[in-house]
């Protein structure tokens, strides 16, 4: 008997979910105006913690939103660093899901845009559609509006959401998320998270053909920057003095640029730090999802949209694409010393200073990382030069058979996408904390959408599309709706 209950019970929710979309889609459409201008007005307003800008203004703006939305208890907690802020909707329902959110935003310098990037302007792009252009567009701005714009359009319509949520939001993911485990151990915070089927974070995933990648994990980073002074080093100049004077004086900017030389191979791709945490190797599971996915990607595409013509090493495309999952980096972000306007300035600095970032994949630890760093800089000679921890987090990994995943597939295949798993994110974002010990919860991205320029100039997020086969505002919100009844059934 229950064995004939299970497809019956399944068949009546997926009957209910068919009833309850058209209604919430005629809403979507009704309310898609609004739902734009509350997204330009969110871009408008940005939250940037390396430049401590609009602190603690974003918090209490992600806050209206989420009591917008119709989340019942919200709370902006504080931390030693940005606040946060803990929402969570009760409508009674059997499952919980978890959110997570970020509402800070990357800096900018709007004489780089062709669009002034906090006035969210609608710009019609070629080949993509109409696109909103601003910072925090696609980052996470963009999905994260659309999924509340679902909320707003399931409880405009009259339906009862099919789940209840708990939502986590940050003000530093931009900086290395330092201070995320102070908001999600909090009691209250880990209690209401334990209850979930796991936790997700609104995306656009769509490639601009329409291709669809669901990941299962995230690399980790350590995010640092290393300092060459002569006052530290007592050797080379307390200031900047005359560049004449390098005939007898020391460099420090010299002494940081053979520091970064010591850590990574001739060709700079391959780390050479003494005692470095070993990367887990690629599992058969893991190469034979890359090797499905690079069949569904288009290497010519992918060049193109980042501006380059060669792999590493010349490899062929998927052996490229299994060094992006495997391979953990150690990236020259920026690069500063001494005099950097117009023509030249004949000095000797006295202080010179690189931004790094170290991306970690699984059995690395960022705490080993930063160690085995600092001693290999000691040993080498190099012990007087600072590193100064910014930010970061251990990698983050989820199984596939997840049902936090399961159900996101499930949802690109109703949409008529037939999506194609992916070991990790070559990026971060710091899922650790639910994927990791206390919690061991599911963390995942989903959302239909698309956008590009992510931390670059002209950051965007489509909102009408010209290509069928990518969604846009309406139809990544409406993928949160399906998403939320699927993970409710």
């Amino acid at each position: 008997m229950r064995k004939t209950l299970v497809p019956i019970l399944l068949l009546l929710a997926l009957t209910a979910h068919a009833g309850d979309r058209d209604d919430i889609r005629r809403e979507v459409a009704k309310r898609h105006d609004e739902a734009v201008a509350r997204l330009q007005a969110w871009i408008a307003l940005p939250s940037i913690a390396a430049e401590n800008r609009n602190y603690p203004a974003g918090a209490e703006y992600m806050a209206k939103l989420a009591k917008d939305a119709g989340f019942q208890n919200v709370n902006i907690l504080t931390t030693d660093g940005k606040p946060g802020v803990f929402a969570t909707m009760d409508v009674g329902a059997p499952k919980t899901v978890g959110l997570y959110f970020m509402y800070d935003v990357k800096q900018f310098d709007p004489a780089e845009w062709t669009s002034p990037p906090l006035e969210a302007k609608l710009v019609d792009k070629p080949e993509t559609g109409k696109v909103i252009v601003g910072r925090g567009a696609v980052n996470q701005k963009g999905p994260e509006s659309a999924f509340l714009a679902a909320l707003h359009a399931i409880r405009g319509a009259g339906k009862k959401m099919p789940v209840n949520l708990v939502l986590v939001a940050e003000g530093e993911e931009e900086i290395g998320s330092t201070h995320i485990g102070q908001l999600v151990r909090r009691p209250e915070v880990e209690a209401a998270l334990r209850r979930t089927v796991g936790v997700f974070m609104p995306s656009a995933v769509q490639d601009p053909d329409g291709a669809v990648v669901v990941s299962l994990g995230a690399k980790g980073i350590a995010e640092l920057e290393l300092v060459s002074s002569g006052e530290k080093w007592g050797r080379g100049p307390s200031k900047d003095i005359h560049s004449s004077l390098k005939a007898m004086i020391d460099s420090p900017a010299w002494h940081l640029v053979k520091a970064l030389d010591s850590l990574v191979s001739a060709d700079g791709n391959t780390i050479t730090i003494d005692n470095y945490p070993q990367p887990r190797p690629m599992s058969a599971d893991e190469k034979a999802m890359v090797a499905a996915a690079t069949k569904v990607k288009n290497e010519a595409q992918t060049m193109k949209s980042l501006g380059v013509h060669h792999w590493i090493d010349d490899l062929p495309f998927e052996q490229a694409q299994e060094r992006l999952e495997s391979q953990p980096t150690v990236n020259i972000e920026g690069l500063v010393a001494g005099y950097t306007g117009p023509g030249g300035k004949t000095v000797l600095p006295h202080r010179a200073a690189a931004k790094l970032d170290l991306r970690l994949v699984p059995d690395m630890k960022m705490a080993d990382a930063v160690a085995a760093l600092k001693a290999h800089l000691a040993k080498r000679g190099y012990g007087d030069i600072e590193v100064n921890v910014t930010g970061g987090y251990d990698p983050t990994s989820t199984p596939a058979n997840a049902r936090l995943i399961q159900a996101q597939s499930a949802v690109y295949k109703q949409w008529g996408i037939d999506p194609v798993l992916w070991p990790r994110n070559a990026g971060s974002y710091p899922g650790y904390v639910f994927t990791g010990e206390p919690l061991k919860l599911a963390a995942g991205h989903f959302g239909l959408g698309s956008g590009g320029g992510a931390h670059a100039p002209d950051e965007y997020y489509v909102i009408e599309s010209s290509n069928p086969k990518v969604q846009g505002y309406d139809g990544a919100v409406m993928s949160f709706v399906d998403y939320l009844y699927e993970l409710g059934r």
